[in-house]
């Protein structure tokens, strides 16, 4: 080889060098230096997690990312019950919530440096509840079969016998019944405190924790359901409270954010439930809606609930202006 191509050859890769250098090294909404499979084994997701935490966030604090704080742009990415128990195998499992794990954790590793905060919620229950088996019996005192209905003149006829409370307990029914909501249902034990079942999905805990220390960020829990006389499928508030209990935290939290980006489980439930009580709450605030982003993919309905859910995201695009995307969309272009 002559020496003039030996000097381009070694001037290329000179070159080559300096710019790789500066990929993994640029500041500011820059690029992440740790691959993703590096974070979440997508073939682990809802079950025990092979991954290091120990490493992932040391993984986590060699990049060199802008700090949250600098953000111009506020985007709050909202993870609903992302819980062991909602995936498949769980104790209340939701079709798809695997793939809707990985779609949404990817979603949160390609827009790392555009995401301020993650808040995630944690449905978190104790067996004696209202929705449970162990709190209500019929006339022969068998206990109800998982997702037995409980209606108002079910329960005023003495069909349906409360174990507990039998006051406070009479007193919910019929309160659902007087605003309208839906029937009171018995849901499998799921997500009892202290158990695998009511954790943070592990792979989605990793990338949640390895954006918290990349962009120091501290997330946002949101911890619901522990009241044993209620339901509580949405964030904001039970779906029946004569109290009328409403987590003022929380949105004043949410009212920070230009965006608030929302996945879970499940899509026909708890996230229907939540984004409905979001923009209940912030009726008066012209265009909020405009500031949610449901990503379609990275949720799925519970069978038999699929038509109700439908419409009732469709009718959020068309009247709430609530954006529809997937988790291909990017907030870098938005």
């Amino acid at each position: 080889m002559k020496r003039a191509q030996i000097f381009a050859v070694v001037y290329a890769r000179h070159r080559y060098s300096i710019g790789v250098l500066a990929l993994e090294t640029v500041g500011g909404n820059g690029t992440v230096r740790t691959r993703f499979d590096e974070v979440v084994d997508v073939t682990a997701i809802g079950r025990p997690n092979p991954l290091s935490s120990e490493k992932v966030l040391e993984l986590a604090g060699r990049e060199q990312l802008t700090p949250s704080s600098q953000d111009e742009e506020r985007v709050l990415v909202l993870g609903i019950d992302v819980q062991n128990d909602f995936m498949e195998g769980g104790a209340l499992p939701v079709p798809n919530s695997p793939k809707d794990v990985e779609n949404f954790s990817r979603f949160i590793y390609q827009n790392l440096s555009s995401i301020t905060r993650i808040a995630v919620s944690l449905d978190t229950h104790r067996p004696q509840q209202i929705f449970h088996p162990a709190w209500w019996t019929d006339r022969d005192g068998q206990p109800p079969k998982p997702f037995t209905a409980i209606p108002v003149d079910a329960v005023r006829k003495g069909e349906w016998r409360p174990v507990y409370h039998r006051d406070q307990s009479v007193q919910y029914v019929e309160g659902l019944y007087q605003v309208g909501r839906r029937e009171l249902v018995i849901w499998p034990y799921h997500c009892l405190q202290g158990t695998f079942g009511a954790s943070l999905e592990g792979q989605f805990a990793n990338m949640v924790y390895f954006h918290s220390l990349a962009r120091k960020s501290t997330p946002y829990y949101i911890v619901k359901g522990q009241d044993p006389f209620t339901e509580m499928y949405g964030i904001v508030r039970p779906e029946f409270d004569p109290n009328h209990y409403v987590n003022q935290a929380l949105l004043e939290e949410l009212s920070r954010y230009d965006k608030i980006v929302v996945g879970g489980e499940a899509k026909s439930h708890c996230v229907l439930e939540s984004i409905g009580q979001i923009l209940e709450a912030f009726e008066d605030r012209t265009g909020f809606g405009e500031r949610l982003y449901v990503l379609s993919d990275c949720m799925s309905p519970i069978p038999g609930f699929e038509e109700h859910t439908e419409k009732f995201f469709e009718s959020l695009q068309n009247d709430r202006g609530v954006h529809i995307v997937d988790s291909t969309w990017s907030l870098a272009g938005a």
